[in-house]
């Protein structure tokens, strides 16, 4: 008999009844584990790829609109029912409309592309000129109806995507305080990840990660500052591409930094993502930086779907950078080995370090675009909540709503940030932002690197809404989002029951050469495993 439960009953009476209440309580909770298990293997649509759902649609099995039903159903088994992921914070009420129209556009012979009839679920961070809101996950922004759609939904709907819904977050994208839970929004509650349901989501695309790998929809998109696409994807077993800032736009996008921030397709293959990544980059006259992808960017990525393409390339690992847990460095080891196994040079070459020592100037520069960037946003809603002051004060006032767990203290420091001309800010571009492209440029050009790689971050932490989360220092999305750079994760492997992804990163607009090694390396292991919705990583 467990220790704990013989002192709390200390009668023969009490004891009996303890154990025939325990007992019961075994059955009852290994009954709904097997209900959550049977629910996981048992949907039509597991694991399926665009190409396997264009093939269901092309051979008349099945209709988007059929298709659309079955995700639908799905989010209520999935994400409302059982497990609860709480991963969707909205659904469309148009989906179904909009997957018949398309499926009458097939019947008359018309086909948009490979994205003709897919459902598409996207972070509610992201403009919809339809009648869901955009509110970051904010109780501050609720009723917020966008008056059209961002670029990159425009281009998502002239594709033939069938929008879903929109994801929950980490409320303003993670960026309202030091101590906050990812995955945790004051709108949408706290979302689940799907392996263990106890564990953290990670990012502020946690619930795009999430409902990806649950089967929810066929593809999602997430945003990142440093980490929002990556990390959730490396928990949630998916395949996330942040791509070079300036490749898809962020007009329409709540912001955080006009440095930074980047849209980016998550997904459980690497060529779902790469057809997606094609489909939504375009030069958009409201965001200049796109204007930079002028000549640089493909409009079909699937092209570099090779499984050669690691041979003869030489790939920069920081090898001085060790993990603290022996088994992620046992899978960096059995990766590194599997790369070479593909025909590829491991370097080692160390930046991590210094890089993190610049890491010191990016919070002068998100915080100084943050309050530029979402006035700016802010300014053309039609909300009473309409600036960064009034968001602030709004959560003071609603603080038992709004702030039950952790404050706003980074929001509270973007209010106090004195416009993008302040030296302060000035000094951190040029030795932030700057400095890393440098480092890491320096380095491909000295060592001939056609990349870098390594673990994209360690497992999942447990979620903790009071104290925050507690992740190790085993991140590698730092380098790549302090430059701008393009960067992958793609499954590698399992630790603690808990997937952990591997990353390639370089230099800009390089997506085609990091799509190939990535799919290079996936086709050769095959480390995505389906989640199975365990209660507890606890027996």
């Amino acid at each position: 008999m467990n220790r704990r439960f013989f002192l709390k009953n200390t009668g023969l009476a009490g004891a009996g009844l303890g154990v025939a209440a325990n007992l019961s309580s075994c059955k009852e909770a290994k009954s709904e584990e097997a209900k959550t298990t049977d629910v996981a293997a048992n949907f039509e649509l597991l694991e399926a790829t665009i190409d396997q759902l264009q093939e269901k649609m092309k051979s008349g099995a099945l209709t988007s609109e059929k298709i659309t039903q079955l995700y639908l159903d799905r989010i209520q088994a999935i994400d409302k029912s059982g497990p609860k992921l709480n991963a969707v914070i909205e659904i469309n009420p148009d989906a179904l409309s909009i997957a018949k129209t398309l499926d009458q556009e097939r019947a008359a012979g018309k086909l948009r592309g490979p994205l003709h009839g897919i459902p598409v679920l996207i972070k509610d961070n992201i403009d919809t000129g339809d009648k869901m809101q955009t509110t970051a996950g904010a109780l501050a922004l609720a009723g917020n109806i966008a008056a059209k759609d961002a670029f990159i939904v425009k281009k998502l709907r002239d594709a033939g995507a069938v929008l879903l819904g929109k994801t929950n977050l980490s409320e303003w994208a993670n960026y309202r305080s030091t101590s906050s839970s990812s995955g945790w929004s004051s709108r949408g509650g706290q979302t689940k990840m799907p392996y263990v349901l106890d564990h953290n989501p990670c990012g502020s695309s946690s619930g795009t990660g999430s409902a990806v790998s649950a089967n929810l929809c066929a593809i999602g998109i997430g945003t990142e500052t440093d980490g929002s696409i990556t990390c959730p994807s490396s928990v949630s077993g998916l395949v996330g591409i942040k791509p070079t800032v300036g490749l898809w736009s962020r007009s329409g996008i709540i912001p955080i930094s006009s440095t930074q921030d980047t849209a980016g397709p998550m997904a459980r293959t690497v060529k779902d993502a790469a057809i997606f990544l094609g489909v939504l980059a375009g030069i958009d006259a409201e965001d200049e930086r796109t204007k930079e992808s002028e000549g640089k960017s493909l409009t079909d990525y699937t092209v570099a779907l090779k499984t050669d393409a690691l041979k003869g390339k030489r790939i920069g690992v920081d090898l001085k950078k060790k993990s603290t847990n022996q088994f992620i460095n046992r899978l960096q080891d059995a990766t590194i080995k599997k790369l070479e196994e593909l025909g590829a040079t491991i370097v080692d070459v160390s930046y991590i370090s210094a890089i993190g020592e610049l890491g010191k100037y990016e919070g002068e520069i998100l915080n100084t675009e943050f309050k530029v960037g979402v006035n700016a946003y802010l300014a053309k809603t039609k909300i009473s909540n309409n600036t960064l002051t009034k968001v602030i004060a709004f959560n003071k006032t609603n603080e038992d709503a709004a702030m039950p767990y952790f404050k706003q203290e980074l929001l509270e420091a973007c209010e106090k940030t004195t416009g993008l001309n302040s030296d302060a800010y000035q000094e951190a571009l040029e030795k932030g932002r700057d400095g890393s492209r440098k480092i890491l440029l320096d380095l491909m050009k000295e060592h001939q690197l056609d990349a870098f790689a390594g673990i994209t971050m360690g497992p999942s932490c447990s979620i903790d809404v009071m104290y925050g989360d507690r992740w190790g220092d085993d991140f590698l999305t730092q380098p790549a989002a302090m430059s701008g750079f393009p960067h992958i994760t793609v499954p590698a492997g399992m630790v603690y029951e808990l997937p952990v992804g591997f990353s390639f990163f370089g230099a800009p607009y390089t997506e085609a050469t990091l799509i190939g090694f990535a799919y290079a390396f996936e086709q050769a292991t095959k480390k995505r495993v389906v989640p199975n919705f365990k209660p507890s990583f606890l027996p």
